[in-house]
Parts: C-alpha cells; sequence; structure tokens
C-alpha cells in the first residue's frame, strides 16, 4: 500500500471519529480510537512508539515517541487543541528526517472540522541527493486536506 493510499486512509478514519466524537474529547481518547479504526482496515498501527536514531556515529536512544507510526512508514501526529499551530508540522518533520520517512499527518481532533485540523507532511528530502520532492496527497476527500512540503 502506498504512502498516499495510507494517508487517504487516516484522513478517512480520522473523519469517521470526528464526526462520531466531535472535538473535545482527551487526545489519548482520539489516539486509541484511531488506532482501533486503522486496525480494523488492516494496517499496522504502533502507538506511542519509542524512537532512536544515529547521528554521526552518536546514537540517541529514545529521542522521541511518535503518537501513531502506520506500516511503518507514515508517521501521524494527534493533537485536541482549538488551534493549529506551524509548530505541529515541524514536529512532524523531525519525525520524519530522524525516521528517514517521506510522509506524516497532524490530525487536531479539537478543530470544528477534521478539514481545518488536517495538514499532510511531506519530507522534502530523499537519501540520494537532498532532491526535493512534491508530492500530491490522492486522499478521499482532497478538499478537506492540507498539504505542507517542508
Amino acid at each position: 500500500m502506498s504512502e498516499n493510499d495510507i494517508t487517504g486512509d487516516v484522513l478517512d478514519a480520522a473523519i469517521k471519529i470526528h464526526r462520531r466524537f466531535g472535538p473535545g474529547m482527551l487526545e489519548s481518547i482520539y489516539e486509541q480510537l484511531l488506532e482501533a479504526e486503522l486496525a480494523r482496515r488492516g494496517h499496522k498501527v504502533e502507538r506511542q512508539k519509542s524512537v532512536s536514531f544515529e547521528y554521526d556515529g552518536l546514537l540517541l536512544e529514545n529521542a522521541f515517541r511518535v503518537d501513531l507510526l502506520i506500516d511503518d512508514v507514515v508517521v501521524v501526529e494527534l493533537k485536541a487543541t482549538e488551534q493549529m499551530k506551524p509548530v505541529f508540522a515541524k514536529q512532524v518533520k523531525t519525525y520524519l528526517v530522524a525516521m528517514n520517512l517521506q510522509v506524516g499527518v497532524v490530525l487536531n481532533f479539537g478543530m470544528a472540522t477534521i478539514k481545518e485540523g488536517f495538514t499532510r507532511v511531506v519530507n522534502g528530502f530523499n537519501d540520494n541527493n537532498s532532491q526535493r520532492l512534491c508530492l500530491s496527497a490522492s486522499l478521499r476527500e482532497t478538499d478537506s486536506s492540507q498539504e505542507s512540503v517542508i
């Protein structure tokens, strides 16, 4: 399954959950619901995954935790706040770079709609020659998505 398909499933599941429960619940509840919904759809989901990475021979053990890692390729960062902030996408970008992954998602369940609380983040550099990537999401509800290429 491609990263675009996975992010499409993440968005679809988030919309389903948000329509049922709306904003106002704890982030941890949304996280558990999204984990269960994505697992039900056949995805491998790791919740609160501890991540270590190496830089120039230095191992940074348990440097951070990602809320959800889907199928070993898509990072999902969950929020339950009343505002989207640029730092959320920067946080995901940090995870992508450290984990050498290409795609991540910020989902803010605290917004009135998931359309307002969804940002897709693409790691703009690949391993070969730091070439800028501009990937477009083929999401089920493209009008309800934002894409951030950082």
